[in-house]
């Protein structure tokens, strides 16, 4: 028993034992997919909750969580849009156009390209320095 809360002490073991359950139960039931996309919701949640609390407690919202939170949310949709939605296939660049979800998912991952870059310059030029 003692050496089961050792391991357990350590937050990467903990981590990666609930992920290894998660994954294991999601497999069984066949709902990966539908897992990542509620995880990622629960992220988008947490991180909203702390936008609120930093504003209550600091009276300024971080440009870094907001960012976050608009990752993961465009994140959530390419999942949804490339494995749920997309049943299509195809051979020249030209099809991209001709489908409204490639359309779609062009502009999901441009919208992900952006907001990395944006979260970037928002990490360079912070006047805090944060952890």
């Amino acid at each position: 028993m003692e050496k089961l809360k050792m391991i357990f002490q350590n937050r990467l073991h903990l981590e990666v034992f609930l992920a290894a359950i998660l994954l294991l139960i999601a497999s069984i039931f066949g709902l990966i997919v539908e897992l990542i996309i509620y995880a990622l919701y629960f992220m988008i949640f947490l991180e909203i909750v702390r936008i609120l609390i930093g504003f209550i407690y600091e009276n300024r919202v971080k440009l870094r969580i907001l960012i976050d939170i608009f990752i993961i949310l465009a994140l959530r949709e390419f999942i949804v849009n490339v494995v749920k939605i997309n049943k299509e296939e195809f051979t020249s660049i030209f099809d991209v156009f001709a489908s409204g979800t490639n359309y779609h998912i062009l502009i999901f991952s441009g919208v992900l390209v952006f907001l990395f870059v944006l979260r970037f310059l928002a990490k360079v030029t912070s006047p805090v320095c944060e952890k």
